[in-house]
């Protein structure tokens, strides 16, 4: 019989965590995902790279040092500045003009112009009675460096 290399480092008697449980949104999503696919040179592509690995560190670890870093790395400083006074005022995370996680995440071009580009977000979050209502923004970019610069609700 062989083995992984992963089972030959687990030294014997050693307990391991369970294996984490698998939501219906889990397996509904692992049925009928679509292959995902980028271009890091893409505006819009980033604003959903910067989504995805948000609400993931979100999900995963709450608010903390990986949620900090990215937005140091995705956002512009004038904008990081802007969301502290903004989150200071409305007690929510600006990022995504709320207090709690979305269930999912989707990220589409909207319009570009003079620098910039902007996309539409639409965030899934699920209330009480697991009813899906979605909220969009508005996310502006600078082509240049593809960094965000401006979050907005669109109403």
């Amino acid at each position: 019989m062989t083995t992984s290399r992963t089972f030959r480092h687990i030294k014997p008697g050693a307990t391991l965590p369970p294996p984490r449980a698998h939501t219906s949104a889990t397996a509904t999503l692992a049925a009928g995902t679509a292959p995902r696919a980028g271009n890091p040179l893409s505006a819009v592509d980033h604003v959903a790279d910067f989504y995805g690995a948000y609400t993931d560190a979100l999900t995963d670890r709450g608010r903390g040092q990986l949620v900090d870093a990215l937005r140091r790395h995705y956002l512009t400083p004038e904008l990081h500045r802007s969301l502290a006074r903004w989150e200071a005022t409305h007690h929510r995370d600006g990022v995504l003009r709320a207090a709690g996680i979305p269930t999912a995440w989707q990220v589409d071009y909207n319009d570009s112009g003079t620098g910039h580009c902007w996309s539409r977000v639409t965030l899934t979050w699920e209330d009480t009675g697991n009813q899906p209502h979605h909220t969009h923004l508005v996310v502006q970019s600078d082509l240049e460096t593809r960094r965000v610069s401006g979050i907005r609700e669109d109403r």
